[in-house]
Formats: structure tokens, sequence, C-alpha cells
């Protein structure tokens, strides 16, 4: 099984987004039946989080018709992406998902701060359920003259067919150049390197309120890892993991209690 059957693609970036629906149009392209369910309104930095706005018990969904795309179910949901995830592995949109599809988010996702990403927690969840999930990013840094979703787009389509190959729960990581041109940047498999582009700092702190800033990464990334590779020009591949125990040494013996006469 090379192809998957059922698709939903998610961001975390809104209903609106132009790199959302170049990944749409480029899985309709494909022959992929497609399900759109995105954020009614921006939910970047929700990492995995399943909140929602509720009321009564009851989260609003609103079917769409997004341009260019007539005929795709798409869906605007008053909840984090994450969450869409969630409640589409549960039936919400028509058949659970084989793969979700999250993205094209605009900025690069690497290195350890994608635990951050609502991009990212939207393909995590997928695994989490026994699905299959793709973040897929554009490093578009703070001020490009252009946008090249489709090149994203393109490269995350052509990924199916290996994620599909790979067990249930497993859940990649792509990130790619922002450039235009006959050739699309060639695939990298990648580690994540120890920051994000950019660092998060605390710039202003008194007793009421503190104010963060950000600044650029100064650490030297390792040369295989994401942010190395994807400056070089690559586009990078990481395998990511939705939360797994891990094995700890012997715990220490409790301490016996003084008996008490």
């Amino acid at each position: 099984m090379n192809q998957p059957a059922h698709v939903l693609i998610t961001n975390d970036d809104g209903i609106g987004s132009p790199g959302l629906h170049a990944l749409a149009a480029a899985a309709v392209g494909a022959g992929l039946s497609v399900v759109v369910a995105a954020p009614a309104s921006e939910a970047s930095g929700s990492s995995s989080s399943i909140t929602a706005v509720e009321q009564d018990g009851r989260i609003s969904i609103e079917e769409r018709q997004l341009v260019d795309l007539d005929g795709v179910e798409a869906y605007a949901v008053h909840g984090a992406p994450a969450f869409i995830t969630m409640i589409a592995t549960h039936g919400a949109f028509g058949p659970p998902p084989d793969i979700v599809l999250s993205g094209v988010n605009r900025g690069a996702n690497v290195g350890r701060a994608i635990l951050h990403s609502g991009t990212v927690g939207a393909a995590l969840t997928a695994g989490v359920n026994d699905g299959r999930g793709l973040a897929v990013s554009l490093d578009t840094g703070l001020n490009p003259d252009a946008l090249h979703w489709d090149t994203a787009a393109r490269l995350a389509i052509g990924l199916l067919p290996f994620l599909m190959e790979q067990d249930a729960g497993s859940v990649l990581n792509l990130n790619v150049p922002n450039s235009a041109g006959p050739e699309l940047p060639e695939y990298r498999t990648a580690t994540l390197t120890r920051f994000g582009i950019v660092q998060t700092t605390l710039a202003e702190r008194d007793q009421h309120h503190v104010r963060l800033a950000i600044a650029d990464t100064t650490e030297e990334p390792d040369p295989d890892s994401d942010a190395a590779l994807l400056a070089a020009g690559f586009a990078t591949v990481t395998a990511i993991q939705p939360v797994t125990g891990t094995t700890l040494p012997s715990l220490p013996s409790l301490p016996h209690a003084t008996a008490r006469g």
C-alpha cells in the first residue's frame, strides 16, 4: 500500500492560509481523497493542545468553500490543530484519515522548538492515534520577496508513498527552502538541531509583567541537523516520535519507617 486512501489536511495558520490551499490543491492533483479541516483562526504555538471553543458542550464547525478547490470538503473548526486531528480519527469528517498533512506552515519548524508548534502537534496527534502524520513548513524567513508554497506542497506529496511504507504511528517533519525553479530541492534526512532558528529571550521583568523578545540563534548547528541542511538548500526530513516512555534506572528503596511505641 503506497498511496493513502483518505487524507486530512490541516494547519495552525488557519483556514484562510495560502499554504493550506496549496497543499490541498497538490493532494487533489495527485488523485487523493481529501478533506480539509483547519482552525477558524490562527493557532500558531498551540503544540498538541486539544483545546476548543465550546458552547453548550458543542464545538462549532463551519463548512467552507475554498477557492479553486471545488468539490473538496472544507471545514473551519473552532479548535486547535491537534484537536482537529483527534476528532478526525474518530470520524468527525468521514472515514478516519490514513495520513494527516499539516501545513504548509509559514516559517520553518526545526530543532527541539518543534515541541511548541501547532503544525507539528497535529501530525504527532495522528501518530498517537495509530495513523501517520507529515508536518510541512516553508522556510520563509522574516521578509520574503515571494512565497513558494507550491514547492513545499509538491515535496510533501512526493513523500507520501514513503510515509505509507512506514509503520502505523510514524510521523515526519519536512522543512522546505523558499525557492522556485525547474528542479525541486533534494530531500535529506536530518537530525533535530538543539534550538530553533530563533530563540525567545526574557527582555524585561517586573512585579506585574514580563516582556519577551525574539533573537537569532547564535549556536552553530551540527552539519547533519535540520537547521544546517535547510540553510544549505536541502528539503530536510526528520522522523519524530509522539510521546513515549523510556527506561529508568532502578529506583531507590524507600527508607524504613521508624517504629513508634
